[in-house]
């Protein structure tokens, strides 16, 4: 087994960063060489904008290379939960988003030629307890009737021909959603944004930074640049350097494994629907099929802000329990890979963008940023080139979380009392 994410693993990494250190004067500096600062250079390189782009690892390291392929339509939420909370213009506006997100990652790939098995599959929400049915239920007939007239509720009958397991009672299908493997995506979205002209610097963390008179200058271990503006895309990344940021997120740790490539008898078994799955816990998981046909199935194993290798073997063996708990006819399958990644969380989970600080910015995805980032970095380019009503993220509040300071110390009795909800009927 190994303990790495299967995205970077098979796929070619990018190979056309800068070389040298890290000089020059740019329009626009972009931090963070994830989905959302990838789309956001590529859009400005796209418009002749002349931009820099900095990454702490490389290109990918962070969520988008480790999450768990699945790009749902829709945010977390019901919709009616969403419109109590944000006011039925915002609900409507984020929802949307998250769809247009979706159609625009399809133009990008064929328009740029991305090989990223890229795939319409849809995805199902499961009811993984009976008395979930009726919730699931109402939200999928609210959906239905506010947003989405394609969604479609499936009995547990109807799941037979989508995933054989007996743990589900039901659930709603989303027929927008797609999958694609996102090592591939952001490997040729950093291609797309350095042929159209972004200068690219892998593995230079911003370290410091300092507000001119007509811009910022950012240091990194090899150098400096200057810009005029600066686009922060790191989310649960987010460096101390920005610790505005660092007192509104929660990096919380989420892990995956991935099985040996299944046989198609052991698949007919298994998922023969081939969609994005995800069950109705309060610490849910989520599967699906690789592009190899491999069983990638993941979770927050642990409500932690830490991930590293003693945590992912720990993860990973609790994962390996989930998966075969709940299909127990993959219990002699082999585990080939295993890795763990962080989710930049908001206290209420809904995602911010704005400007703060004097910098442009998008994060707090909150576990579903795969689908809506690369829309994100799209408007962060629009808002940095002066274009207005590009965000749709506009107005949304961002108070800091209390006692809270960059560590989220709280997590593992947050995780305690969600684990105790789960046990009950």
């Amino acid at each position: 087994m190994r303990f790495a994410s299967y995205w970077h693993e098979t796929s070619t990494s990018f190979a056309m960063g800068t070389a040298g250190p890290v000089s020059g004067d740019f329009e626009v500096a972009v931090i963070g060489a994830g989905f959302t600062g990838l789309s956001a250079a590529r859009k400005l390189a796209q418009s002749g904008v002349n931009v820099a782009l900095l990454e702490a690892e490389h290109v990918g390291y962070g969520a988008s290379g480790r999450n768990g392929g699945h790009l749902n339509s829709g945010h977390f939420a019901s919709f009616g939960a969403a419109k109590q909370h944000l006011g039925e213009d915002r609900a409507r506006r984020l929802w949307r988003a998250y769809d247009d997100s979706i159609d625009l990652i399809e133009r990008i790939i064929e328009d740029e030629k991305i090989a990223c098995d890229f795939r319409r599959g849809g995805k199902i929400k499961l009811a993984s307890k009976p008395s979930h049915v009726a919730k699931l239920q109402t939200m999928c007939a609210e959906i239905r009737r506010e947003v989405d007239p394609s969604a479609e509720w499936l009995t547990r009958e109807d799941l037979r021909k989508e995933v054989i397991s007996d743990a589900f009672h039901g659930g709603i299908f989303s027929p927008k959603s797609a999958m694609m493997h996102m090592g591939r995506y952001a490997n040729g979205l950093a291609q797309a944004a350095h042929r159209h002209g972004a200068a690219i610097w892998e593995r230079n963390p911003v370290t410091a930074r300092e507000r001119m008179r007509n811009g910022w200058r950012l240091n990194t271990p090899t150098g400096t640049l200057t810009a005029r503006q600066v686009i922060l895309a790191t989310d649960a990344y987010t460096p101390s350097t920005f610790n505005y940021f660092r007192r509104r997120l929660m990096p919380i740790a989420s892990f995956i494994i991935v099985t040996r490539p299944l046989t198609s008898q052991e698949i007919a078994a298994t998922l023969p629907g081939n969609r994005n799955f995800t069950n109705s816990l309060n610490i849910a998981n989520y599967f699906r099929l690789t592009p190899d046909n491999r069983m990638l199935f993941g979770g927050r194993a642990r409500f932690s802000a830490v991930s590293n290798q003693k945590t992912n073997v720990s993860s990973g063996q609790l994962l390996r329990q989930q998966m075969v708990g709940i299909f127990p006819q993959l219990a002699n399958v082999e585990i080939d890979y295993c890795w763990g990644g962080l989710v930049g969380c908001t206290q209420d989970r809904y995602p911010r963008a704005g400007s703060a600080e004097g910098v442009i910015y998008s994060m707090g995805y909150s576990g579903h940023g795969a689908q809506l980032s690369t829309f994100m970095g799209t408007a962060l380019a629009d808002m940095a080139m002066g274009r207005k009503d590009a965000n749709p993220l506009d107005g949304f509040a961002w108070p800091a979380v209390p006692l809270h300071a960059g560590n989220p110390w709280f997590l593992p009795i947050v995780g305690t009392y969600y684990r105790m909800k789960d046990l009950m009927p």
